[in-house]
């Protein structure tokens, strides 16, 4: 009773599984997801399909399955029918392909129906459990196929193949099948049970083939530590050898299954896949050790090859016991290769209650004519085999089925995503051509606005100085008019008002002079010489100073913006005002040097000086046209005496200022 609760508690969580995949639906399409969805997708795989076991085929002789009539068409149905042993509610059915070599070196399933039905049902009613269309893409494979449905009760199930393939050298269709599974909770309950086709055809006579528990595969599940054993040594056969497991306590049982001792390691083999599996077995089970209510299970007799597997798995009716024993009363091997068969080969020795091995880490005693070495002995039942852990049947299965949907998928995935990545990159491009565009289209318009700004800025310097040419030109012509017809007017004059009007006519001609001479610097298609023009300034405003001046470095300064050559002039021309208004000097030293690095001016006079320093004492025209130019301006006085005033700055060289289409428009 206890049992059947587990299973119930089990079928009802793999119903609300199923009912809640069933509402989320399929997989969007590939083509909905999103960049990161499809990076993520991708890398869930990845992980899944490492913690997933293996397909690994195994080698030697075995039986191969089932196979149905013939077909010149792929239309004709065929079906296999499983009679359970009572009614019971199922939720998955396995179905394994017979594998096949191509001449293309691979392997594939062959015959495996591209569409079917799986039909459940009792004596009074049936129903279609599941089905499966060319649409799912089932083939190519070679992994199982797990099916799984809401939890049914059914007395029977069987499967109707719609849709045949063909063999890979015939274009014959038929229905290949190597193993058919169907689990309640997590046992096979179609183990060892009959089968009936549809048909008569070359496999009727292997249709027991369906449900002996042997597939195409070993047991890789890829985690879990290695364990691997060795022959059971039979010294003597006057008492039958024997292997007495203790499960501790006691369990209710219904199944033990056998892995054989591994010999298709080597390619090609060296010995048959029988190799160590002994010919008649009897199990038997009890409550005491020592046997006194023993209880017989079943006995295991090989009539064929055919009749092993990697794992035997030996079904028979529930039986509650603590110990039990395996008695080998045939050791021999069916099929061998050497006279020698005194050695039994078992890798692992499962007791299973409902699908849980309930003999994991079991002491196992053996007969006194069995040998093997102490320290091997738990290895019988330590849950490991030479891949790593031992799994649960339908877990293997599902694994398997799993890996190869991943397996599909992945390259759609990866596929997908390279698509994407190329797109990506290809908008990267065009996003980078755009971009490298529309800086050139900003740098031209920014040249473009400079040129303007610098025309309009031309043109309205132009402007300014013909309107200080023309207006204050024609005012200082007519104050020194008037003051000629005052003299005229007014003669005889003193001495001093003669004076006073020729000094009125003198600074108005210095005036106009001064007017053309600004209207021509500023006129940018004529170059001025900073040496002639500075000396041109000094001897019209300095004229009762002592003068000595030093020019280096002429052809750098020639080499200035017009603008520059103004703006330095014009602060040489208030230094040289400011000194004859304010010093009180008789002697003046200009120094005014130019290299590629800077320009520096530097003008000393002998007057009174200007004691402490500080910006107050800094003239606001000199300070003006220093910021003009960037740069630094110094006002002090030597210990010898006097006033030096120092202009030091790097000459404006940037790139765009060495363009011919630019300089002509400063």
């Amino acid at each position: 009773m206890r049992h059947l609760q587990i299973i119930v508690i089990y079928l009802f969580l793999s119903g609300l599984l199923l009912a809640v995949t069933d509402e989320k639906g399929t997989a969007p399409p590939l083509g909905e997801l999103s960049l990161k969805q499809l990076e993520t997708r991708l890398a869930e795989i990845d992980t899944e399909l490492e913690e997933l076991a293996r397909v690994t085929l195994r080698a030697g002789t075995g039986a191969v399955g089932y196979r149905s009539k013939t077909h010149g068409d792929p239309s004709h149905t065929e079906s296999i029918r499983i009679q359970l042993n009572q009614t019971t509610m199922i939720d998955q059915v396995v179905l394994v392909p017979t594998l096949y070599r191509n001449p293309d070196g691979g392997i594939r399933a062959e015959s495996f129906p591209l569409e079917f039905q799986i039909h459940a049902g009792t004596a009074h009613e049936s129903q279609i459990v599941a089905s499966r269309s060319r649409e799912d893409q089932l083939l190519p494979r070679i992994a199982p196929l797990a099916v799984s449905f809401p939890p049914v009760n059914a007395s029977w199930i069987e499967i109707e193949a719609t849709t045949l393939t063909t063999q890979i050298f015939t274009d014959h269709y038929l229905l290949q099948l190597s193993e058919v599974m169907v689990f309640s909770g997590m046992e096979n309950v179609a183990l060892t049970l009959n089968t009936r086709s549809s048909k008569s055809g070359s496999g009727h006579d292997r249709q027991r083939y369906l449900t002996d528990g042997f597939t195409p595969y070993l047991m890789n599940a890829a985690q879990g530590a290695k364990s691997q054993t060795q022959l059971l040594r039979v010294q003597n056969t006057t008492v039958a050898p024997s292997l007495t497991l203790d499960l501790k306590s006691k369990q209710t049982i219904n199944q033990i299954n056998l892995h054989t001792h591994d010999v298709s390691l080597s390619i090609p083999m060296r010995q048959f896949s029988n190799s160590g599996v002994p010919r008649h077995i009897r199990i038997t089970g009890a409550n005491h050790a020592d046997f006194r209510d023993e209880k017989h299970i079943l006995d295991h007799e090989q009539l064929s090859i055919y009749d092993t597997g990697p794992i035997n798995m030996l079904k028979f009716p529930e039986l509650t016991c603590r110990f039990i024993r395996i008695t080998i009363l045939d050791h021999r091997e069916v099929v061998s290769l050497s006279g020698n068969t005194s050695g039994i080969g078992f890798s692992e020795i499962e007791v299973l209650s409902n699908g849980r091995n309930v003999a994991l880490n079991a002491p196992i005693t053996l007969s006194s004519n069995l040998k093997m070495a102490p320290e091997l002995l738990p290895r019988l039942t330590d849950g490991l085999n030479y891949y790593g852990m031992i799994l649960p049947t339908r877990d293997w299965m599902n694994q398997l089925s799993r890996r190869h949907d991943l397996e599909a998928e992945r390259p759609l995935v990866a596929a997908e995503l390279n698509l994407r990545h190329h797109h990506q990159q290809t908008h990267l491009q065009r996003l980078t051509w755009f971009a490298a565009l529309l800086i050139v289209g900003i740098i031209i318009t920014l040249l473009l606005l400079r040129v303007f700004h610098l025309r309009e800025l031309s043109i309205i310097k132009e402007r300014i100085a013909a309107d200080l040419h023309d207006e204050l030109g024609a005012n200082f012509h007519s104050i020194g008019l008037l003051s000629q017809l005052v003299e005229k007017k007014a003669a005889p004059l003193s001495e001093d008002t003669s004076k006073l009007l020729q000094r009125i006519r003198d600074v108005t001609q210095s005036s106009g002079v001064s007017v053309r001479h600004i209207s021509r610097l500023q006129d940018a298609k004529n170059s001025i010489s900073m040496e002639t023009e500075m000396r041109r300034a000094a001897e019209r405003i300095v004229v009762d100073l002592q003068h000595e001046m030093n020019f280096e470095g002429q052809a750098w300064l020639e080499k200035l913006r017009p603008q520059e050559r103004v703006d330095l002039f014009l602060f040489y021309k208030e230094c040289l005002i400011n000194i004859c208004r304010h010093a009180g000097a008789t002697k003046l030293y200009t120094d005014l040097k130019a290299d590629a690095k800077k320009v520096t001016l530097s003008v000393i006079d002998n007057g009174a000086g200007v004691g402490v320093t500080d910006d107050t004492q800094i003239p606001a025209a000199l300070a003006r046209r220093a910021k003009l130019l960037g740069a630094d301006f110094e006002l002090d006085s030597p210990k010898s005496g006097g006033t030096r005033i120092l202009l030091c700055y790097q000459p404006r060289s940037k790139w765009w200022r060495k363009l011919p289409a630019l300089k002509n428009r400063n």
